[in-house]
Formats: structure tokens, sequence, C-alpha cells
């Protein structure tokens, strides 16, 4: 067979130029870019220097709002620990007086007649019945309340086959190391290839990946590795364990059965040959950031679907403007190769079978999972709940692509806490809303509700599924404002905010006082106030928390408070969680030795008082890896985190200074063996002696 350039190697990459989406949105209405320029350009004491750009992270409205409500203007920071020093290496690295434990690992048992991980003998078969690959959410359900036995919830986005599987990488051009079992282009005469680590440091011209056709049996792993994973979890002598024989155990994958619920189930557009129901589908996958419902019910989004397909749709077919708006197809994996449903020209209903939140019961490993389309088709990144003043429950959504939207789902039943099974189908009756910012500070949720606006028949949207189905169509007719790559999003039932990580848009051109950048490289952190407090409501106000980056470049335009150390500023925000104290952690993805010199971690950031707009440095992960969860339990005693695609790159660290695959890799962590490839994990974070994390 030939050669395959595989085009993108993984959706969320350590490489900044590819991490923030191809940008599909066409309309005109202005980027939250401009409107926070317009906004602020007024304000003359953000005219200058970057040391009034810092204040203004702390001096802002809503800073001093905060400040009253809490009379906190003088508490200092919230977190109390000593901060991490930002580099890079093979290694993790967590605050002085934590331990951080790898509790899972790719590959390790679900179950106890689990087989053992062979990486050199992987099967689809073992692989579904192991914890999967590059895990993202995280999130911990207590058993009887606990903070110390419950079940872990843990997404499985996608796969690294370069990293995953032996023997499947040719290195074409530079001069890499030639590892035993894969050649290099320019291995001509024996002895061309170097003989060292050494050697190969400094390529002499540029050079690439090439992975090899993927077969039946490859393709099939990664659709096992796929998922999600629930596992029970027990802390035994102060450290947490799995606990293999839990009767709730489960692996979900690309495969599993479902059943599509809300308002576009049974839909035409979703009917394909394997299903004339438009009620079933077979599998979730790149499950991103996620969430944990207030009835304890697993939340998996469905976010970049769009690389799973191939081939084309039939000449005139209805989907071709819906598909285009998404970027269907893209291509990155085979599996259509082996599997018809993922190509378009078999199946062209497939693509709109993703792209969904699902919701899982924990509580019966035979439950079927369901695809809830009342809260609307996109690239999902998280859905993190809260329950509103009036026992409604708010959901919050982000579509991660650049330019794209901000929702919210607002349920029409109450939450009732005295009885789960009254609380199961409340996701298939509410509305779904999308975010405007306006430069006066305001923020409007606008209903894609069916008839209302633009949003009917004459614009190609016959029903409440259509409007679903297309829903970036959708918000684009209400004008909502496009963002820059709304990933994870966070209510605080604390204070009455709602923290929206944007991590970055490489596109935006405009330099303004506001933000100074040519381009959002390094992202910002947007704070909503719901009005009276109500997350429901469909007004409120916004503020910048914090503009992200190297705050000693004056040309990056960062606003951490200038109590921020040179290790606690971050770029990237992606993932975030907001602890039982109310205080805000934040996740990075895109930190590399390219684009900020340190690698991607777990930020501590204060958002009251004297202290607001401060960050420290909690815990980092090693060389290419991307920092995902993260996930107190209750008693703030343990902190889960995700360490997902480690060892991904390299070439752009000088101590390795090459591509990294599995043969030869920059970093074998967590278990630094020659006989072991690198491996994404869950690790468990814990204060030696006990005790609450970041707290005295």
């Amino acid at each position: 067979m030939n050669e395959h350039v595989k085009p993108k190697a993984v959706f969320r990459t350590s490489q900044l130029e590819e991490a923030d989406g191809p940008g599909l949105n066409p309309t005109q209405t202005p980027t939250m870019g401009e409107i926070i320029a317009r906004r602020f350009s007024r304000r003359s004491f953000l005219q200058g220097s970057l040391a009034a750009t810092a204040i203004a992270a702390t001096v802002s409205p809503m800073a001093l709002m905060a400040a009253d409500e809490t009379h906190a203007q003088d508490a200092g920071t919230v977190f109390d620990f000593k901060e991490v020093t930002a580099g890079i290496d093979r290694d993790h690295h967590v605050a002085e007086g934590y331990d951080a434990d790898v509790l899972l690992r790719w590959g390790d048992k679900v179950f106890a007649d689990s087989p053992d991980f062979d990486p050199a003998n992987q099967t689809p078969e073992a692989q579904a019945r192991q914890f999967g690959y590059n895990n993202d959410f995280v999130g911990y359900i207590p058993i009887d309340g606990s903070s110390e036995h419950g079940y872990l919830v843990v997404n499985h986005e996608y796969t690294n086959e370069h990293l995953m599987f032996p023997g499947i990488v040719t290195v074409k051009g530079g001069n890499p190391i030639a590892s035993e079992g894969v050649a290099t282009d320019d291995e001509t005469a024996e002895g061309s290839q170097p003989t060292s680590t050494e050697a190969a440091l400094t390529p002499t011209e540029p050079f690439e990946l090439v992975i090899a056709p993927a077969d039946q049996k490859r393709v099939d792993i990664e659709m096992a590795a796929h998922g999600g994973t629930i596992i029970e979890i027990r802390k035994e002598n102060g450290k947490w364990q799995p606990v293999l024989d839990g009767g709730k155990n489960r692996r979900i994958t690309s495969t599993t059965e479902m059943e599509v619920s809300g308002p576009a189930a049974g839909s035409d557009r979703l009917k394909t040959n394997a299903d004339a129901t438009g009620r079933k589908v077979f599998g979730t996958l790149n499950n991103c950031a996620g969430g944990v419902t207030p009835w304890n019910t697993y939340i998996m989004a469905e976010e970049n679907f769009h690389g799973y397909f191939i081939g084309e749709l039939p000449e005139g077919h209805r989907e071709a403007e819906n598909y285009e708006r998404y970027g269907v197809p893209d291509a990155s994996y085979e599996w259509g190769r082996f599997h018809d449903r993922f190509d378009l020209s078999k199946e062209p209903n497939e693509p709109n079978r993703f792209g969904w939140v699902v919701e899982v019961d924990v509580e019966d490993p035979n439950s079927t999972p369901k695809k809830r389309t009342a809260l609307g088709r996109f690239k999902h990144e998280g859905a993190e709940s809260i329950v509103a003043p009036d026992g409604r429950v708010v959901f919050y959504l982000g579509d991660d692509e650049r330019f794209d939207y901000v929702y919210k789902f607002v349920t029409a039943g109450k939450f009732n806490p005295d009885d789960r099974a009254a609380n199961m189908d409340l996701l298939d009756d509410g509305t779904l809303y999308v975010a405007r910012f306006d430069e006066d500070g305001s923020v409007e949720w606008m209903p894609l509700t069916h008839g209302e606006g633009p949003l009917t028949a004459e614009n190609g949207f016959e029903s409440q599924a259509d409007v679903l189905i297309e829903t970036r169509r959708a918000a684009d007719l209400l004008e909502a404002t496009p963002m820059d790559r709304p990933e994870d999003i966070e209510p605080n039932g604390s204070n009455g905010r709602v923290y929206v990580m944007l991590t970055n848009n490489t596109k935006r051109k405009e330099a303004n006082a506001a933000n100074p950048r040519l381009e959002n490289a390094f992202g910002h952190i947007v704070e909503i106030a719901e009005e009276n407090g109500d997350f429901a409501a469909t007004k409120g106000r916004w503020e910048i928390l914090v503009k992200c980056g190297d705050p000693s470049i004056a040309d990056v335009g960062a606003t951490f408070s200038t109590e921020t150390t040179e290790n606690g500023w971050f770029g990237m925000p992606d993932n975030c969680a907001v602890d039982s104290d109310g205080r805000l952690w934040v996740s990075t993805d895109g930190n590399s030795p390219k684009a900020t010199g340190r690698t991607d971690g777990l930020w501590a950031m204060d958002t009251e008082g004297s202290a607001r707009g401060t960050s420290k440095l909690f815990y980092r992960v090693p060389v290419g890896a991307e920092m995902c969860g993260p996930r107190p339990t209750p008693d703030l005693s343990t902190f889960f985190v995700a360490v997902q695609h480690p060892a991904d790159g390299g070439e752009d660290w000088e101590e390795f200074g090459r591509l990294s695959y599995y043969e030869d890799l920059s970093t074998r962590w967590p278990d630094f063996d020659d006989a072991m490839p690198t491996r994404p994990s869950v690790v468990a974070i814990t204060k030696r002696g006990g005790g609450k994390i970041a707290s005295s």
C-alpha cells in the first residue's frame, strides 16, 4: 500500500498553529475581540504601559463589585501553597508538600478479568476492557457522600497513532535517530543513519512523521480506545486505588449502543441504513470536557466529530451546507475505509448523529446512554451545570472553534433532590440559548427556538429538530458573538459568577489598546455575572478576568495581577474547575517550548478582592502533554487531573530536538520503562499528612 501522511496526527496538539481549529463561521457579526476593544478603548486608564493593563485586571468594575459583595478587598490570595517552578522536562511536578500519584494509565485494567496491557500485541477486545486513551474530562461521583470512595468518570477524547502503535512510523527527511524497526528516508547505505541520540538533536533539514496506512485491527483498537470509563475507586491508607471488582465499572466506546432522545430523535436527518428510526446510534467519539449532573449522572460532550468522516456527499444532498459549517469531512481518521458509516458516500446522514451531549447513568452499568439533542449539536467542550434559584438546572456549553459561540441550556423541569428518578429525563425538555456580548458590558442569552425570529421554514428550519441539528447556523442567524475558541465554562455557586475559558484565536489581526496583540495567541478568561444572581436569567454583565500570556512582554498585553510571579502566568486556558470553597482552578492546552517556554499545567486563579487576577502554578505536566480534568473531591482532600498525550512533539524542545514517536519518545512518562510507551494517565494529588488542597 502507499504511504499515508496523516493530515492531522491529533485534533488537539501542542503545536499552537494547529490548535485553534479551521474557523468555519462565515458571519460578519463583531467578534469578541472587537467588542472588547470597543468597550474598553474609552477607558483612559487602560492606555499606555503594561502596568496599567495589569492593574485593569484587579480594578475593573466587576472586580470592585465582587470585592464589595464579599468584603474581601484586603483578604489577599485564598490559595496557600509553594508555587511550582515553570519549565519543561520529562516528568510531572507538583507543589512542595503534595504527592501526585498515577491512578490510572492507558491500558490499565478496568475489570478484575481485564487482560494485562501488552503494547506490542494490542487487540480491540483487550482495549475494550482496559482504560482508554487520552483522558480528558474527569468527574468524581461520591458513593454515600464520601470523598474517599466514589466513581471516577473519564472521557477518552481521541487517539495518537504515532505514540500508541509500534512499527508504523517512517521519518521523512531530516536527520533524526533511526530506531529499530523504523526506517528513515535517508538510510541509503549501512551506517548512514545516526548512531546516538546526541547525533540526532539538530536536524539538517525539515522532517515529518509518515504513518503507515491503518488496517482493520488498528482502526478497531482506536475505536475501542475512544469513549469513556466509569470505575469505582477507594482511598486506602491515604492512597487511591481502583476497585476492579466494582459492580458498576464500565467501558463506553465508539461502538456502544446509544439512544437518541429529545427534539431531534426520529428526525429523517438522523436515519441511516443501520437505523431506520433515527433513534439509535452506535458509539460516541471525541469526548472532550464534560460534566456531572446534580442527580449524579455522567455527561460526555462530543467535540471534534468532523475528523472521523471520509468520502463525499451525493451531488445536491441537503446536508452539504450543514456539513460545510462543521468542517465535515476532515478525514483525520481512516475509520471510513473499514466502517461504512464513516463514509459520506455510503451513509450521508451519519455525521448528524454526532456532536451531541451524552448522558450516562453510572448506577446502572447496563443502561443505554442517551444523546440529549435538546442541548444542541456542535463541537461541545464541557457541560457543567448548576441549580438555579427556582430549581431549574442550567448547563453551560462551549463550541470549541475559532469564531464560534457560548451557549447555555435551561431545563423546563425542576431538580428534585429527593427523587433521582424524577430527574432522569430533565435534559429532554428545555431552552437552548446562545450568548451575545455587547460593548456596554451586557450579555444577552438568545433562545434557539423554532418559529422565533429568523428560525423559521423560510430559512430552512422546518422544526426544532432542524434548529438543533444545525445549531451553528441558527446561532449565526441570531447574530451571536463569535468567540475565541470557547472551551470549558464553569458556574460558581459561591459568588454567582460564570467563568468562560477562551483558549486563543490566531486569526484575529486587529490590534487595539485593550488587546494589543496582532493575534490572540494566548487566550483570555471572561467572567459573567447573571442578572440578580440567577443562572437561568436571559441577561447579565460580562468582564475580562484576565488576558493570558507573558506579562513581562508589553506587546503581549497580558493582564495578570502584578502579584503574579514569573511562574504564575500561563497561556491557552482550557479546562477549569470551581472547588467547594468557590476557588477557580485553570488547566491549559498549548503551552510548549515554542509557544511559552513552559509545559501545560494547573494554575490556581484568584477571582476576588485585592488578589483578583493573581495566578499560581500548582502542577505541571511532562513535555508534550496537555493538562486536562481537573476535578477535586467535595472535601478538597484530593485533586484528580488528567495528563493527555505526553511526548507529543519534541522537535521544539532543545533537550530532544526531533519529532517524537513510539520508538523514539521525548518522554516515557509515567512508567519510564523502555518496554513501555508513554501513557496518558489520571493523577491523584493529595497533601502529605492529609488536609485540604491549597489551604493552611
